[in-house]
């Protein structure tokens, strides 16, 4: 195992000790391994906090900042943060407006986040939950009940991140998150896996000339392994379950294009020049788009396709600034 890595025990506490000491506009609790804006949260807004197993940055953390998240709490690499690291992310930005809870649909996150929640209600904090279960590829599958939580997560934090800012109140924040969430579908395909540090090993085998057709981030098996493809089959084998799956006209649509870490960009834009089409052919109207790693999976070769259908306040919200270390447009 090549890393650029002291102990393999350490990667989380001693990246946390990188992200702060390069982000000025950030602040690390190192006890408790959250990150929080610099600022407190003004009066009156609602506060919005994530989190997850660590590996698949930049999210959370990389997306903590103005127009998005108010904290996220980093987990172990691929295992969730636990009830006390959200609590501590909770009492932190709560300004008395209330928090959002962000979750992706694994069990140990949706359950940790579900304890977390009922801890600060008996502090006195309001707090509304939405749950991210956006892959296509499978119903349940290894650490989920359900689809599993994916790219739509990444545009639920930017969409919903802009309106609270905009100062808009639990209520209103809390069901534009369902709204995305319900209207978001992903699909990935993995190349090679991923090594975790801890392991020192590919978490799965693959060989050099087959590839996983729905993989999860965390290495998880997907639809089916075959042979490998040229990049205009495997964006058909991307493109297609998600349209079936709207099982309705897409219409205007927000589109992600996420590498999962170990794959360069311009295969990702070569791969990207093949999904357009194909979605123009079956009704998809892209209205803003996105390319890059968002929401990756250590060091896996591959690519994650997530389309949201939005309606006209979903872009509009898209286009608010937003400064944070993983994405940043505007003023």
């Amino acid at each position: 195992m090549k890393k650029f890595v002291n102990d393999p025990a350490n990667v989380l506490a001693e990246a946390l000790r990188g992200i702060e000491a390069a982000h000025p506009d950030l602040r690390v609790d190192a006890e408790n391994r959250v990150i929080l804006r610099a600022e407190p949260t003004r009066a009156g807004k609602v506060a919005l906090v994530s989190g997850g197993g660590s590996g698949h940055e930049p999210m959370h953390g990389g997306f903590v900042g103005r127009g998005m998240l108010d904290a996220a709490a980093a987990g172990e690499v691929f295992t969730s943060p636990t009830p006390d690291q959200v609590l501590a992310a909770t009492q932190a930005v709560d300004s008395g407006a209330g928090v959002l809870h962000i979750v992706k649909n694994y069990t140990g996150d949706v359950l940790n986040f579900e304890m977390a929640a009922e801890l600060a209600a008996g502090e006195g904090v309001q707090v509304e939950s939405v749950v991210v279960a956006d892959d296509v590829a499978v119903t349940d599958s290894t650490w989920t009940a359900g689809r599993r939580g994916t790219g739509t997560t990444v545009i639920l934090e930017k969409v919903v991140g802009a309106l609270a800012e905009e100062g808009a109140d639990l209520a209103a924040v809390a069901a534009l998150a369902r709204r995305v969430s319900e209207a978001g579908r992903s699909m990935g395909v993995a190349l090679t896996s991923c090594t975790v540090p801890a392991a020192g090993r590919p978490t799965f085998e693959l060989p050099d000339d087959e590839m996983e057709v729905g993989v999860g981030i965390h290495g998880e098996p997907g639809r089916s392994r075959v042979k490998l493809a040229s990049a205009h089959e495997i964006a058909k084998l991307m493109v297609d379950p998600i349209v079936h799956d709207f099982g309705e006209a897409v219409g205007p649509a927000i589109v992600l294009l996420s590498g999962l870490g170990g794959t360069p960009l311009i295969e990702q834009y070569l791969l990207y020049g093949e999904i357009a089409p194909l979605l123009a052919e079956a009704g998809v109207d892209v209205q803003r788009v996105l390319i890059g790693d968002y929401i990756t999976s250590l060091d896996m070769a591959g690519a994650s396709l997530t389309v949201v259908k939005a309606d006209d306040e979903m872009i509009r919200l898209w286009d608010a600034p937003v400064v944070t270390p993983g994405l940043r447009w505007g003023a």
